[in-house]
């Protein structure tokens, strides 16, 4: 299992990366100024730096008690992008709709489509991550309670 300076890494990195892409896309795509998108980019960006630290460790303890290690299949990784994602737009579009004076469902929409570049770009980082900063498990897989 990752370590805490390992999680801050990942966390750090993965919302550097994406700030520095989302910023200028959305306010391409969205039409509204870069200032505003770089507002809602920031602020979105340490609402999910919190969730995916909080996510990712109980994801991994969930997977070590469920599989014995936190190896993901292609399949994990899906469930792992999907859950992330769909935690986080419950919480950002309220703010959203607030900060750019939108209603709910613009701020819905805008947010699903933010969230299918991060399904995306979640899933490509992580693989990434994983592939450059390899797990070693030195743990014995732990067993449900029970079970012999």
């Amino acid at each position: 299992m990752r370590g805490t300076a390992d999680r801050i890494r990942h966390v750090v990195s993965f919302e550097i990366i994406a700030l520095s892409l989302i910023t200028p896309l959305g306010a391409w795509v969205f039409g509204v100024p870069v200032f505003d998108m770089g507002a809602v980019g920031a602020a979105a960006a340490l609402i999910a730096a919190s969730w995916n630290y909080v996510f990712n460790l109980g994801f991994d303890h969930a997977l070590a008690r469920w599989r014995g290690s936190v190896r993901k299949t292609l399949g994990l990784r899906v469930l792992h992008a999907v859950l992330f994602e769909a935690g986080l737009v419950a919480v950002l579009v309220p703010f959203v709709a607030w900060y750019l004076g939108v209603g709910l469902v613009e701020a819905l929409l805008m947010d699903l489509a933010l969230a299918g570049f991060f399904l995306v770009y979640a899933f490509l980082f992580n693989w990434s991550y994983d592939a450059l900063f390899p797990l070693r498990e030195t743990a014995p897989p732990m067993r449900a309670a029970g079970r012999v």
